[in-house]
């Protein structure tokens, strides 16, 4: 199963986290990562809050997924942020939810590659 093909069908919450140029640390929820058209590119709809605050000054994100159920399944992603873009089509054309502040407040698609991807619990090497 590839890692798109895991999104897209397993539930569960996500946390992305990210820090700030000094190493100040932020941890948001955030849905699933929207599968550009290699695997290798996530991108994700943000707001201008703290984690999109800290993406410009420090590239590098964690996404925590654990899957809905109990237990302890699920997914770490490390990513580096490689661009984003201001409500642009494409971010409309991706949104999942409507809000009424939709038009009041500017959005980003914040574009990463991912690094590294490990299981929820443990790692890969045992390390």
């Amino acid at each position: 199963m590839t890692l798109r093909e895991y999104f897209e069908s397993v539930k569960g919450r996500g946390v992305l986290a990210t820090a700030d140029a000094d190493g100040r640390v932020d941890a948001a929820i955030y849905a699933t990562p929207h599968f550009m058209d290699d695997d290798e590119t996530i991108a994700f709809i943000m707001r201008d809050r703290l984690s999109h605050h800290n993406l410009q000054s420090n590239s590098h994100a964690a996404y925590l997924f654990m899957e809905s159920g109990g237990g302890f399944a699920g997914k770490r992603l490390f990513l580096t942020k490689t661009r984003e873009e201001q409500d642009s089509e494409l971010l409309y054309s991706l949104r999942r939810k409507r809000s009424s502040s939709d038009e009041k407040e500017s959005k980003f698609l914040v574009f990463f590659q991912i690094d590294k991807v490990l299981p929820l619990i443990g790692a890969e090497d045992g390390k």
